[in-house]
């Protein structure tokens, strides 16, 4: 997905206004770039954007991890943040302003902790390889910052990654309610035939969580996607001119691009981010599932 992510942030901090259709101008643009750049053109920025994502869900599912309440106990790993929120009982359902509380704080740590490696991102995909002073990987692109804007250089765009965690809390609050409803109904399913229902070892099926994770997605976009574009551009060295902080930025969007302005992307992000989150959710929740009966089974092998 890196060429669908690198042409997304090349979306967001434009001003001009792009040609045909969605689907034409994601082709010619990627086009382009392969003609002018080389393949690795298109995979410029990759190091920092796989050590963003991996350690941001990597952290997030460490501080809210989402099973269903009644498996925690079968959790090698359930999350640190929703039992301080549930009193430390494992198994008390939590109330949907529990569960934002929680996705809140742990998106808040991560947006801290991972800025430095989106900046680096935004920086390479807004910058040929051949640019002057071009940062040529992750390491080299921290050491830069740090070098010519010091170490808080590397928090630029924190506070829009801050107003970023109601994106995490909207979609991980709808995905966690809707994954309820879906065990709900299928408990009900058991008890109508007859059949024990063993919430240990069940699971929805792979299409479930695929509905599940892009409608959750889509519902945090439409509410908070408009921060994205105003991060990216104060993040771009190219135009720190023209965007140096977040109220001039907002208020120049506004004036010469309107409300589309604050939308550049979207498309592209949805072409790339829906099959990149169904892809993590689904794996996820089938290693979460996998563990979970792994360890039902060696705790009924020993008793």
């Amino acid at each position: 997905m890196n060429p669908l992510d690198l042409l997304k942030i090349k979306f967001q901090v434009t001003t001009s206004n792009p040609k045909g259709g969605l689907g034409k101008h994601i082709w010619l643009s990627l086009k382009d770039i392969k003609q002018t750049q080389g393949w690795m053109g298109l995979y410029r920025g990759i190091g920092p954007n796989i050590a963003g994502n991996a350690s941001s869900w990597g952290l997030y599912f460490l501080l809210c991890h989402y099973p269903p309440p009644d498996i925690y106990p079968l959790s090698s790993s359930y999350n640190m943040l929703k039992k301080r929120a549930s009193g430390g009982d494992i198994a008390k359902p939590l109330t949907a302003a529990d569960y934002l509380l929680c996705s809140a704080q742990a998106s808040a740590v991560t947006a801290v902790i991972t800025n430095p490696l989106w900046l680096v991102r935004v920086r390479m995909f807004t910058t040929r390889v051949d640019s002057p002073n071009a940062y040529r990987g992750l390491s080299d692109g921290l050491s830069q910052i740090v070098r010519t804007e010091g170490w808080t250089g590397l928090f630029r765009g924190t506070t829009l990654a801050l107003v970023g965690v109601s994106n995490g809390a909207i979609q991980f609050v709808a995905y966690e309610k809707m994954k309820k409803w879906g065990f709900d109904q299928k408990q009900k399913q058991h008890e109508r035939a007859g059949k024990q229902y063993d919430a240990e070892t069940e699971k929805l099926s792979n299409f479930a969580y695929t509905v599940m994770s892009i409608t959750s997605k889509l519902a945090a976009l439409a509410l908070t996607y408009p921060y994205q574009v105003v991060r990216s551009r104060i993040q771009d060295n190219a135009a720190i001119h023209q965007f140096p902080n977040i109220p001039v930025t907002i208020k120049r969007t506004w004036s010469q691009e309107g409300i589309r302005g604050f939308y550049r992307g979207l498309g592209t992000n949805l072409v790339r981010v829906l099959p990149g989150t169904c892809v993590t959710f689904v794996v996820y929740e089938n290693l979460a599932w996998l563990l979970r009966t792994t360890a039902a089974k060696r705790v009924a092998s020993e008793s």
